[in-house]
This record gives structure tokens, C-alpha cells and sequence, in this order.
């Protein structure tokens, strides 16, 4: 058994696309998920299993369409891959505030070609640092004013992605180990 972390991506945003997070905890368990819990309110569920990521992926998503009547779709990733995201900080000091610095976490790489239309200079006082499968994000006025946000839809990556704040990037990888 190995522990995972769900991401689910766009749920819990304002009054639409509504997940519980009790109701979370008892699909995964009735998928014979182990020692299930969640963290916060946006869509983060630590358990273990035996299955592989993208198993996990389609058995989630698969689930949360039949119970809620519409698509959610989830990242997995372990311990390792989140406290790999952790020490990989290109930011440190230069983002304090960790409300304000944000990991968007990719289904995969994006293709180069679409990342080139990412000109850091268009996005300043923003930062933006590609990761394996993660971007790294620097909002110093927030998240709800940025230009660069609007840039990391999936159809722009061509890939999926869904964003964690700083702390809670953290708080999940300590909650996995």
C-alpha cells in the first residue's frame, strides 16, 4: 500500500459544482481506499491503495461523475512527487506569502510549443517557474487579478491542471508522508 493525494480540479468554487468533503471521504472508502481523510475544503483526499496513479485517476473521476452528474477530474500524486515539489522551491524568499504562491499541477508535461507563448516579461510582477509537472506560481497581487492565471486553462496547456496554494502544498505533504 503506498498513500496518494487526490487533487480534484474545479470543485467548491462559489455556489456551483459542490463536493462534500464527508461524501468524498465515503466514495474513496467504498472504493477500498485505506485510511482516507481530506484536507480543506477544495478537493484534496489523502488515502492509500495498492493501485497505480492513473487507475486511481479513472476510478475517482468514474466515481464522482456517477454520484454527482458531472466531470471532475483528479491528479494523483505521492509523497515523494509532492515533497520532490516542496524542495524544489525556485522561489523561496522572493514569495513570503505563501497565500499569494501557488503550485498549478499538470496531468503531464505541456508541449514546449504551447509553453512558448508564456513570455515572463507579459506577466511581471507575476513569476512563473515550470516544474517536471507542476508550475510554480508567484502572484503578488493575488490570484483573482492575475494575467498569467488566465494563460493555464487546459486549453492553452493542452494538458490538465488544477492550483494549490503554498501552505497547502506543503500541509499535503506532510499530511502523505
Amino acid at each position: 500500500m503506498k498513500t496518494y493525494v487526490a487533487l480534484l480540479r474545479g470543485i467548491n468554487l462559489g455556489r456551483a459544482r459542490k463536493v462534500a468533503m464527508a461524501d468524498l471521504r465515503t466514495w474513496l472508502a467504498e472504493l477500498e481506499y485505506g485510511d482516507v481523510r481530506t484536507h480543506l475544503q477544495s478537493g484534496n483526499a489523502i488515502f492509500s491503495s495498492d493501485r497505480k496513479p492513473a487507475e486511481l485517476e479513472r476510478e475517482i473521476g468514474k466515481r464522482l461523475e456517477e454520484q454527482l452528474g458531472f466531470e471532475v477530474r483528479c491528479l494523483i500524486r505521492d509523497h515523494a512527487e509532492l515533497q520532490r515539489v516542496v524542495d524544489a522551491d525556485p522561489f523561496g524568499e522572493s514569495a513570503p506569502d505563501h497565500a499569494r504562491y501557488a503550485v498549478a499541477f499538470l496531468s503531464g508535461p505541456p508541449a514546449k510549443s504551447r509553453l512558448a507563448k508564456l513570455a515572463p516579461d507579459a506577466f511581471a510582477p507575476e513569476l512563473f517557474h515550470l516544474g517536471k509537472r507542476e508550475i510554480y506560481l508567484w502572484y503578488p497581487d493575488g490570484i483573482h487579478r492575475s494575467k498569467l492565471n488566465n494563460e493555464l486553462t487546459e486549453r492553452n496547456l493542452g494538458v490538465v491542471a488544477t492550483v494549490r496554494n503554498w501552505n497547502t502544498v506543503r500541509k499535503l505533504a506532510e499530511l502523505s508522508a
